[in-house]
């Protein structure tokens, strides 16, 4: 990958990743640990500040550094471009999935259909939100959209984007969003706050809290990627610090209701402070990453990937600092996730 990164992101099943530059952009595939592929590179003398895959099509999404306001859907194989659409401002997101492209503004949402690209909905006046934040399901059947529904809080508005009516608001945090995520079946939606120190997951269907864990005692962290394992199994965050936390999912502890109980413990948890007690009940991380960069941006995903020892999950960390890492992780033991090889 070349320096000058703008823009790193993922396609929704972490085949391929899509990178932009202040020169062009380009897709490579993720098809294997020992190689990266070359997909597709395009030059763009005015930079690309996003690029967006759908799936393993031939279909992207691009907005350059010059013309933040409009947004380009083209097929790279044929060479041509789709369509594109002008915005009345910058663009600062964009997702998609095979019903839907969402274009988010900071204070606006444009819902396409994926068939034509007609603008289907839009949700105006929503909370400032100068990142961009915003997931889509990758589900097409459950095409659920997530974005902040406070500028002061956490708070989450689901949006149901295949239907296009609203599903449902979750508390998820006292502070603003830093991150959310959705589980590839679109069931679970994991959430962060600007604080980075508790990662929550969430049912869709009902706002329950499912999962609370605990990234970190000492201080707090800006969360830059979550993303959920195919299986729903592993949830990994990548943040501001050197360590990236792989959090286990299956056969975790889930919150649930507190009961009356003379126990001691329950004597305790009523004593001490409630930030000292809900300590107790967050979950830790079943594995960890020791990257070799600090205050970078990046984003992760865990999925399945082939190498020399067969295929096994994996833990992929793309970096802003122009490179892939790829981790080993063992699924059984957890514990520090051995770098296994870095393409740049």
């Amino acid at each position: 990958m070349s320096d000058e990164i703008l823009y790193i992101q993922f396609n929704q099943d972490y085949s391929s990743l899509g990178v932009g530059t202040g020169h062009g952009w380009s897709l490579v595939s993720n098809s294997g640990v020992e190689a990266l592929e070359k997909i597709h590179e395009a030059a763009a003398a005015d930079g690309v500040q996003i690029v967006e895959r759908l799936f393993s099509s031939s279909l992207v999404a691009i907005v350059s550094l010059q013309s933040p306001r409009k947004l380009r859907v083209c097929h790279f194989k044929k060479g041509n471009e789709i369509c594109n659409y002008s915005y009345a401002n910058s663009i600062l997101g964009v997702r998609l999935n095979r019903a839907r492209l969402v274009v988010c503004l900071e204070e606006m949402l444009y819902i396409h259909n994926i068939r034509d690209m007609k603008i289907l909905h839009t949700i105006r006046d929503t909370p400032p939100n100068p990142k961009g934040l915003l997931a889509l399901s990758v589900n097409a059947d459950n095409s659920y959209l997530a974005y902040p529904g406070s500028g002061s809080t956490g708070q989450v508005q689901v949006f149901d984007a295949f239907n296009l009516q609203a599903k449902i608001v979750i508390h998820a945090h006292a502070s603003p969003l830093a991150a959310l995520a959705f589980n590839a079946a679109g069931t679970l939606l994991a959430t962060a706050s600007e604080k980075g120190t508790v990662i929550r997951v969430f049912s869709t269907s009902d706002a329950s809290r499912i999962f609370e864990f605990r990234r970190g005692m000492k201080r707090y962290a800006s969360i830059y990627s979550i993303a959920f394992s195919p299986d729903d199994v592993f949830l990994a965050v990548s943040s501001n610090t050197v360590t990236v936390h792989v959090f286990r999912l299956q056969n975790a502890p889930e919150v649930k209701e507190e009961t009356t109980s003379n126990s001691w413990m329950e004597w305790m948890k009523g004593a001490l402070p409630a930030q000292v007690t809900e300590v107790w009940t967050q979950g830790r991380s079943f594995a960890s990453i020791t990257t070799a960069f600090q205050e970078t941006r990046s984003v992760v995903a865990v999925t399945p990937l082939g190498g020399a020892d067969g295929t096994k999950m994996r833990v992929l960390v793309a970096s802003y600092d122009g490179y892939l890492y790829i981790y080993g992780l063992n699924t059984t033991e957890g514990g520090e996730c051995p770098l296994i090889k870095q393409h740049r």
